[in-house]
Formats: structure tokens, C-alpha cells, sequence
């Protein structure tokens, strides 16, 4: 009798993915903490909480073909979790005072709300909170995968759909003023656990933390990439029929994969809110949403670490634009995604696929091969990409 035979990697991550993620730890945590000053990493501290957005992006979209163009309400119901809470903090007896009703959120109060809603009490407790920011943006993503995938909506139907609903969250946050804030949102945040998160030094461990979370959520993206589910979300995205025949209930896998790009987002969200101080319906609408997309696009839909990249660019480019051409910035950010899409469709990781990666195969233990490039025309939204290694 012969010894059975062992097939495949017995890690999930790749040795180029290994290095990758060393470069984008160092660069995160040495070299820009090392060469910033504390605005401007500040500032990097705030684009990387979109970058988990993209992460879930890649898996949704990339991975499995679901384009979601409603991705900014999970960020944002992430956003207000945190935000109830430290608002909550905020607001004790003595903070409020000099209120009609002391005790309660000062927007409740000047909308003569004269006690405080059952929905926000359990955002008291902030284990309650950090549970709370994973399950109620993947709960509600659960209801509209479930009504949806299980008809067999996708394509740009549900890209359709998810847009509308992040108008309709917007409209409801904004019309609910004594409960959300309104247009204003949540404001005035300042200590978590008696600890002032307005500080420099807060900013700054805050931004670690983020660094953190994010390179664990990676980790995640990746080990579901590798995983018998990665190459079924890839099986459905190029032959989703043929995958239906073969056995597998393709709306579950749609539901799961679209809960945890939500999940993702609202990490991204919570973190938002501690490192900049508030939440608002302007991070939740149409425009956020679809710039979120912009992030993912530009760093390549089907790289992880790409994501992390594009995200990094594209928010730079848009700081920098709107500090030296403050009336141009949206042509300039326009531009430079429409050039993206046109000439680079795979992005940035698709640049480095084709022109970078085949002479770094004795780097990888691999040999050199020779990469296609990407075609001119950009893909159909929802639509198969070419699959690029990262």
C-alpha cells in the first residue's frame, strides 16, 4: 500500500505574499510614522480606515463579481456603533448638566427628547459596542444579500440596488435628527474610558491600532482567498451556472461573502470615528460609496495588498489636489481614475503583474515568465476581470 500523496500549500500565504505584507507593515509602521509629522500621519491614519472598505471590496467584487456600490453604509453603521457609544461617554450627568434633561446626547436634548432611546442603551457597555460594529452592519448586509441573491438579482441590478440604498440610509439619518444627529452627526467625541482621543499622542496610538487591525483583516482576505471557498467565490464570478449545476448553493456563498466585506467596512468605520472624532450621513451616501469603489479600482480589484495601495494614492491625490487647485481637485481625481480605467484596468497591481513581476521570479524561488498585458478596454461593472496573481 502506498502512503497517500499530500497536495497543495500547507500555508495559506504565498512567500511573495509574505513579503508584501512585511513591506506594508514597515512602510506603515517605520518608515511614515519615522518621516510624518503628526498631521500629516494623522491624515494616513484616516485613508487607511477606507482601505478595510476596499479589502471587502476585493473579496465582494473582485472575488466573487458582486459590485456594491452601498459599501459606505456599512462603514457608516459601523461608524455610529463606536460613535453612540463615546457620544454615551460624553454626555454623563455632570458633562450635560446645564440641559433640559441632563444625561442624554445634547442633540436629543434640543429636540425635547426627554429620555433616552431603548435602542442606545445597550451602546452603554463598550464590549456591547466592538460586537455590535461587526454584527449590525453583517446582520443588515444578511437581510438585503438574502432577499436578493436568493432571486437571483446580481450584476448591475444589485449594483443598482445597493446604490439606492445608501441613499435611503442617508435620507433616514438625516430625517431621525433627535436620534442620529442629522445632517450633523455625531459630534463632540472625546474620551474612551476616561482616555481623550482629541490628543496627538491618542491620534497617534490610535493610528497603530489601526495599522493593526488592518494587517490582522489581510491576513483574513488572504487566508479566504487560499481557502476551498476563495476558489469557489472565483468559480462563481467566471461560471456562476455552471457552478449552480455542480452542486453548490451559490446565493449562500454570495450572502457570506457579501456579510463579511460588510464587517470589514465597518471595522473601517469605528476606527474613523475614534481617530477623526465624529460620524455623519456624509460618509454614508452615494458619493462615499462610490469613491470607495474608486480606491479599489485604482489599486486593482483582484489584489489585496493593491487595495491598501490605491487607497493610499488615490486619498493622497485628493489631499493634494484640494490644497493646490481647491477648485480643480474633482477634474484632477476624476482624471485620474478615468485614466486608470482605460489604460490600467487591473490597476496598480495589474502594472506591477505585468512589468515588475516577471523579473522578480528568482526573487520568489520562481522563474521568470511573460505576462500579457492587460487589454485597453475597461471591464463591464459585475463582470469577470482577468485574474492577476498579486
Amino acid at each position: 500500500m502506498t502512503a497517500p500523496v499530500k497536495s497543495g500549500r500547507t500555508f495559506f500565504l504565498r512567500p511573495q505574499d509574505m513579503i508584501g505584507i512585511v513591506i506594508l507593515a514597515i512602510l506603515l509602521l517605520v518608515v511614515l510614522p519615522l518621516t510624518l509629522d503628526n498631521f500629516r500621519l494623522q491624515f494616513v491614519g484616516k485613508y487607511l480606515t477606507y482601505a478595510f472598505v476596499a479589502l471587502g471590496l476585493v473579496l465582494c467584487w473582485g472575488y466573487a463579481g458582486i459590485l456594491s456600490l452601498g459599501q459606505g453604509v456599512f462603514f457608516g453603521l459601523g461608524g455610529y456603533c463606536m460613535a453612540m457609544f463615546l457620544k454615551l461617554e460624553a454626555s454623563s450627568v455632570e458633562n450635560t448638566k446645564i440641559q433640559t434633561t441632563p444625561g442624554i446626547p445634547d442633540f436629543m436634548d434640543w429636540n425635547q427628547i426627554t429620555a433616552l432611546p431603548w435602542f442606545w442603551e445597550p451602546f452603554r457597555s463598550f464590549g456591547f459596542t466592538t460586537i455590535a460594529v461587526v454584527l449590525v452592519p453583517a446582520f443588515f448586509a444578511l437581510l438585503v444579500g438574502y432577499a436578493l441573491f436568493k432571486r437571483r438579482v446580481g450584476g448591475v441590478y444589485f449594483a443598482i440596488i445597493t446604490q439606492a440604498l445608501a441613499a435611503i440610509m442617508t435620507i433616514l439619518i438625516i430625517g431621525q435628527q433627535g436620534y442620529t444627529g442629522g445632517i450633523n452627526g455625531i459630534t463632540d467625541l472625546r474620551t474612551l474610558h476616561g482616555w481623550d482621543i482629541r490628543t496627538d499622542s491618542a491620534k497617534t496610538v490610535l493610528y497603530f491600532v489601526c495599522v493593526a487591525l488592518l494587517i490582522g483583516c489581510i491576513l483574513l482576505a488572504y487566508y479566504v482567498k487560499s481557502s476551498k471557498l476563495g476558489r469557489i467565490l472565483v468559480a462563481m464570478r467566471d461560471k456562476e451556472d455552471r457552478v449552480r449545476f455542480s452542486g453548490y448553493d451559490v446565493s449562500s456563498f454570495k450572502i457570506f461573502v457579501f456579510c463579511l466585506a460588510a464587517s470589514l467596512s465597518a471595522i473601517g468605520g469605528a476606527m474613523f470615528t475614534l481617530q477623526v472624532g465624529f460620524m455623519s450621513p456624509s460618509f454614508v451616501g452615494i458619493v462615499p460609496s462610490i469613491e470607495m469603489v474608486i480606491y479599489t479600482a485604482v489599486g486593482g480589484r483582484l489584489s489585496i495588498l493593491g487595495a491598501i495601495y490605491g487607497t493610499l494614492l488615490v486619498n493622497w491625490a485628493k489631499t493634494s489636489f484640494s490644497e493646490s487647485f481647491p477648485e480643480l481637485w474633482l477634474f484632477g481625481l476624476g482624471g485620474m481614475f478615468i485614466a486608470v480605467v482605460l489604460i490600467f484596468p487591473n490597476g496598480i497591481a495589474g502594472l506591477y503583474q505585468v512589468y515588475v513581476a516577471p523579473h522578480l521570479g528568482p526573487l520568489f524561488g520562481g522563474a521568470k515568465r511573460k505576462v500579457t498585458p492587460p487589454a485597453a478596454t475597461p471591464p463591464a461593472a459585475g463582470s469577470a476581470a482577468p485574474a492577476a496573481a498579486e
